[in-house]
């Protein structure tokens, strides 16, 4: 089997189309987590609050981000995308937020195979309320941990595919020797 951070390709288009590997569909309340040594998912927890996750959440392969973990990045799509899925993902901005005082962007993209959505070019194009559902999930999502989120601001598709770039060189950097 092959390790979904380390040996899956994130894409010849990239940062401008990724390959993401799906850890939760929209929808849920269980937060599943890459297991970094297996390259399985594991249950991290049900969510304590009553909320739902407002899009499909997963990594971008092959990146990482500040937080020592591959960068996080939202699909949005019409349907709810089983875990470890490979989805090719239109990057189109980023939600800068901040997770316990750590930098933790979430890479916004729309599934390039769904008509639904493959028409947005950049999170300019998204419903505003849908920008707000998104932030409000995000800081909601763990005070009933006791944890702090702050989402910090919300850019267009050129941020964030600088923030791609600076993952995949963070990336060969610290894992180079497991890249494809």
């Amino acid at each position: 089997m092959k390790h979904p951070w380390h040996q899956v390709n994130i894409g010849r288009y990239a940062p401008e189309i990724v390959r993401g590997i799906i850890e939760i569909p929209q929808g849920s309340k269980a937060k599943y987590e890459l297991d970094k040594e297996s390259g399985l998912l594991t249950l991290d927890r049900v969510l304590f609050s009553s909320v739902n996750y407002p899009a499909n959440y997963g990594f971008i392969p092959q990146t990482y981000g500040e937080d020592h973990d591959p960068l996080d990045i939202l699909i949005l799509s019409q349907i709810d995308i089983v875990p470890l899925c490979i989805v090719e993902a239109k990057v189109i901005g980023v939600m800068r937020m901040l997770d316990s005082g750590e930098a933790d962007d979430k890479i916004i993209a729309v599934a390039a195979q769904d008509m639904s959505v493959n028409y947005i070019e950049d999170i300019a194009g998204l419903p505003p309320h849908f920008v707000h559902e998104l932030k409000n999930f995000f800081e909601d999502y763990k005070k009933l941990e006791n944890k702090e989120v702050i989402v910090e601001e919300f850019f267009g598709k050129a941020i964030a595919q600088q923030i791609i770039l600076d993952g995949i060189a963070l990336y060969k950097k610290e894992f180079g020797h497991k890249a494809l």
